[in-house]
């Protein structure tokens, strides 16, 4: 499988804005995870953790698994979109554990 690398200065706008947004909805959410995480260390509040955590494997952890799987690895594309999914989806349960769970 060869990548389908796209350079910089070769970049059509849409894709440019798509690599911005991508990394601005990582750099949000690591910001709010990181506004949670002091919640949960200031009062103690196990379900303020768990809303980091969700933050995290939400926002972060698919921007992060996707350039390193596409960057570092040669792995096909569809073994990235399932590691980016399955974050999300760990990411929404410990929200939801965060809501509704008993701490």
């Amino acid at each position: 499988m060869s990548a389908d690398v796209v350079r910089l200065d070769e970049a059509t706008l849409f894709e440019l804005f798509t690599v911005v947004s991508l990394f601005l909805v990582a750099l949000f959410g690591t910001v709010i995870a990181y506004q949670a995480y002091r919640g949960y260390r200031r009062n103690d509040a196990q379900s303020m953790f768990y809303l980091a955590v969700g933050l995290l494997l939400l926002t972060l952890c698919p921007f992060v698994l996707n350039v390193v799987l596409n960057t570092l690895t040669a792995t096909d594309r569809i073994v990235t979109v399932f590691a980016e999914n399955l974050s999300r989806l760990l990411g929404l349960v410990a929200i939801m554990y965060s809501l509704y769970g008993q701490h």
